[in-house]
């Protein structure tokens, strides 16, 4: 892609456009860079290196794209690493924001992020007081733009897992939907092994001493970390909810199978006293008892029908029918 967004800003207000070059950049008081770049170039992040004289690792990490969150101390400069994560239907898409801080100037390099920083930086644009406070405070932005934006998707989650435990309780979940719960299962697990790296690096920002971050700023380094434990806790009731519903359907099965099996069970009971009156007279014997009874036949009948009739009250009365 290319350049999103390179301004200087004086004051808290933007001044001028500032576009990439070979030459360092001239770092003055009252004033820094934010410059916004998504899918970059080698020979653009070779610039912003010869700008900026951002470490060799760090720029390294940045064309990278698959690293985990992280903070990393390179000299006076500070490199962070966060994830952004939205919905594709039940799928979890991840990207990835890489940010360089010095004193003044600030570069955000995104990677497969499906949200744009343009309404962050139109926002931040209008309190000029906040943004004159400088990079640190513009890198709290971007971090508390990135983690807002996990609880809508987590909400969204939990509304599908929700109505699947509403559909579970009405009628028996379908193979199919046992699969979709497994994979939101997974698509959980996954985001959680991201959460907690996402809560070191927050964590270190709020509490530890780092260049170019104000002590003034770490108050709000420490609201975005609640954040960040809030959705931690909703993903832990939600991997617990898809469990309960996992766990629901197959009681419930396993109840239906119960109640089909009593049922066999009681109809092989109430059949069994014909089979049994039958089988007997059934037998090939010259001298049985009587054979030569009048009424036998009818008194047979009234028998066996008595016995099943019994049977079947006695069956339905504790439930088995």
């Amino acid at each position: 892609m290319t350049v999103i967004a390179s301004f200087i800003y004086r004051d808290g207000e933007r001044a001028e456009e500032l576009p990439l070059s070979d030459k360092p950049f001239q770092q003055v008081d009252g004033e820094f860079a934010w410059i916004g770049i998504a899918e970059p170039t080698v020979e653009e992040m070779t610039k912003l290196k010869a700008m900026f004289g951002l470490h060799p690792l760090a720029v390294e990490d940045a064309l990278n794209g698959k690293q985990v969150p992280k903070v990393e101390v390179y000299g006076d400069q500070l490199f962070v690493i966060i994830k952004t994560a939205h919905l594709e239907g039940d799928k979890i898409a991840y990207g990835e924001t890489c940010i360089f801080v010095g004193r003044h100037y600030i570069v955000s390099v995104r990677q497969g992020s499906a949200k744009s920083h343009k309404e962050l930086r139109k926002q931040l644009e209008h309190s000029p007081k906040l943004l004159d406070h400088g990079p640190d405070y513009v890198l709290h932005g971007i971090i508390d733009f990135v983690v807002d934006g996990y609880l809508p998707m987590v909400e969204t989650l939990e509304d599908k897992v929700l109505e699947m435990e509403k559909h579970m309780l009405i009628s028996f979940l379908e193979r199919e939907q046992i699969r979709r719960l497994f994979r939101m299962r997974r698509q959980v697990i996954k985001f959680q092994r991201i959460l907690g790296p996402m809560g070191e690096v927050v964590g270190k920002l709020a509490n530890l001493e780092l260049p170019c971050i104000d002590d003034n700023a770490k108050a709000y380094f420490r609201d975005i970390l609640d954040h960040v434990r809030r959705v931690e806790f909703m993903m832990s009731g939600l991997r617990e909810v898809i469990t309960s519903v996992f766990e629901a359907s197959n009681l419930l099965e396993q109840q239906r199978q119960g109640t089909i099996t009593r049922q066999l069970a009681a109809w092989a009971a109430i059949l069994a006293v014909p089979t049994a009156i039958a089988g007997i007279y059934g037998m090939n014997f010259e001298h049985m008892p009587e054979l030569k009874t009048e009424y036998g036949y009818y008194v047979v009948l009234v028998v066996i029908l008595s016995l099943c009739a019994i049977l079947y009250y006695r069956f339905k009365r504790t439930g088995w029918l």
